[in-house]
């Protein structure tokens, strides 16, 4: 069985770095997940999509629990809560979706970081980790991310790691009721733009 079967198989799927770990999410996590979510709730309102009025609900956090799973186990998406290695505090998330095979062989990523945690490379360490499992166990070519102009955190984050400016996607998604443009990134696993420094 190839590495990147048998991480798809683990029921417990764990990806460490330095300071963090991913893992999956799991009903156990409801209450550090909504009180974490509460306590960003303005910060990440900025950058995310609006929310339906049911979206702290333990019966919608249920039901996301068993997408992430479900999506796992088929091997279409990882989504993975991320934790603080030193007292295994929840600090926020980050997926790997959209994973095209045959010709493509691409995905996408996104993320979020709760405002007590921020500028503390901690999404750094994730991102880095999770794309290290796409290009080297996964075998994926290019991975992509999208982010709003404005969003001066995740554009220096994507293009420190190595990312590269594509354009302009216009009307990408609703922020706060409104289509926003997004500025789209992209790291190939070898990239003739500039070394790739996640397989250095």
């Amino acid at each position: 069985m190839s590495e990147a079967n048998s991480l798809w198989k683990r029921r417990d799927f764990k990806i460490n770095t330095e300071r963090c770990y991913l893992r999956l999410p799991q009903l156990q996590d409801y209450e550090i997940w909504v009180n974490l979510r509460r306590k960003s709730e303005d910060f990440l309102s900025e950058w995310e999509p609006s929310r339906d009025r049911d979206f702290y609900s333990l019966s919608a956090f249920k039901l996301r629990v068993k997408w992430a799973n479900k999506q796992f186990s088929e091997k279409k998406v990882i989504h993975a809560f991320i934790f603080r290695q030193e007292d295994g505090i929840l600090i926020g998330a980050i997926t790997l979706s959209q994973l095209r095979r045959g010709a493509a062989q691409s995905g996408s990523i996104g993320y979020w970081l709760g405002e007590p945690y921020i500028k503390n490379g901690y999404m750094s360490e994730a991102v880095k980790a999770i794309i290290f499992q796409a290009f080297k166990n996964f075998e994926l070519s290019r991975i992509e991310a999208a982010t709003l102009p404005e969003n001066q955190a995740s554009r220096s984050l994507l293009e420190n790691i190595g990312f590269k400016y594509e354009g302009v996607a216009q009307s990408y998604l609703q922020i706060a009721g409104r289509w926003r443009n997004h500025i789209m990134y992209s790291l190939l696993r070898d990239d003739r733009r500039g070394k790739n420094k996640i397989l250095e």
